[in-house]
């Protein structure tokens, strides 16, 4: 790990000094997220392909890229047209999805569903109208807890991830708004709720990565099921998670102030270990500058994400924008590069983290420091462009 920490600093910084006043301009060829959703688009013909894919796949990262890279459509159609192009990749005529398999009750592949809704909305094709139910019969029965909330896996019994609260919970209320289907409302808050009351650390406002409600696994403490770390992105996908689902969730709702009073508890928790030097958040949160840990990318873009939202929004403090204009400038100085094609490129992130398996993850710091580390991964470049289109940056 001490090679590690020599290429976070030594890496250069060649996009230094873009200060808020400079990015915020009405030049979009200058903005932030056109940069890196052009670099995306000029190394990949196709999502299918990112990053060293054969084929394309029904993906929770690859269809979040889309996503944000899709946002972009009202500068110029080439934005939209990528999303779409991807996803008619895995759709056929009939809304059937041969890489999606509904019998495993994998809450991440419920997220690409959100593009489904959009593409729907937007052509009114017959295909995404038809695609739609299976996912709606994979929540109805989606195998939960006792406390009612969804295990993150099948093959994860009696257990909730932060992961899964945003890869299921912004579809739920997504398709509940469009489609007359208000029960959905309720089960979201139901689900916000209870992962924030079972992974909370009441001393510190962060989140613990999973909880186990059997108490069985290895990762579990035996008192409160709690797996043993604060995991930089678990915290992220949770807050990107609620603001989302705030944009549906009807105002009259009663849980409504609840998910924001927990998103302002949570941002003003991960802001207490926001690093002071680098302005950016570790790997694991708690344990800033131990041996091991790292400055890590996509959290700290999904926390940069759920800010500025928050703050636009009318979730948080407006001065939240400022903290998040900062925290912005810093993560370009941090993790943003010129890499060898001439185009931006985003560094130290995380490739992936999970609990339980074969080989077991036992959730000890030296498992969450010790995961690959990966060049403009889906998990971080995502987010990215989410937070620079909501800072307009």
């Amino acid at each position: 790990m001490k090679k590690l920490a020599m290429i976070i600093f030594l890496l250069p910084v060649v996009f230094a000094g873009c200060n808020s006043k400079k990015t915020n301009t009405s030049n979009s060829s200058e903005k932030w997220s056109i940069k890196m959703a052009d670099a995306i688009m000029e190394r990949h013909d196709s999502l299918a392909y990112y990053n060293g894919r054969t084929r394309a796949g029904w993906s929770y990262d690859v269809a979040m890229v889309g996503m944000a890279i899709d946002k972009l459509g009202k500068i110029d159609q080439k934005y939209s047209d990528y999303m779409k192009t991807y996803m008619d990749m895995l759709i056929e005529e009939d809304g059937s999805i041969p890489r999606y398999d509904q019998s495993k009750y994998n809450i991440d592949y419920i997220n690409p569903a959100r593009n489904i809704i959009i593409l729907h909305n937007r052509t009114g094709e017959d295909k995404y109208a038809k695609a739609l139910p299976q996912f709606i019969e994979q929540m109805e029965n989606h195998p939960t807890t006792k406390t009612g909330g969804f295990w993150h896996k099948q093959r994860y019994p009696w257990q909730i991830w932060l992961d899964g609260v945003y890869m299921g919970i912004p579809f739920l209320t997504m398709y509940a708004n469009n489609f007359d289907a208000p029960k959905w409302y309720d089960v979201a808050t139901h689900e916000i709720k209870l992962t924030y009351e079972k992974t909370l650390d009441e001393e510190t406002g962060l989140l613990y990565h999973a909880w186990d409600e059997s108490k069985e696994q290895r990762w579990a403490d035996p008192e409160t099921g709690q797996s043993p770390h604060f995991w930089s992105r678990a915290m992220g996908w949770y807050v990107m998670a609620l603001v989302d689902v705030l944009d549906y969730l009807p105002i009259d709702h009663p849980d409504r102030q609840d998910v924001i009073d927990i998103l302002n508890k949570t941002i003003d928790a991960l802001l207490k270990v926001r690093d002071e030097e680098s302005g950016c958040w570790y790997q694991v949160l708690d344990h800033g500058g131990q041996e091991g840990n790292y400055l890590e990318g996509s959290g700290t873009a999904m926390y940069i994400y759920a800010m500025a939202k928050g703050a636009n929004k009318g979730y948080l403090d407006k001065s939240y924008l400022e903290t998040a204009n900062n925290a912005f400038d810093d993560m370009v100085k941090t993790f943003i590069i010129t890499d060898d094609d001439k185009l931006p490129s985003m560094i130290n992130i995380c490739g992936s983290c999970g609990l339980g398996g074969n080989p077991y993850r036992d959730g000890s710091y030296e498992y969450y420091t010790t995961e690959t580390i990966v060049k403009n991964d889906t998990k971080g470049v995502g987010p990215f462009i989410l937070a620079a289109i909501e800072l307009n940056r």
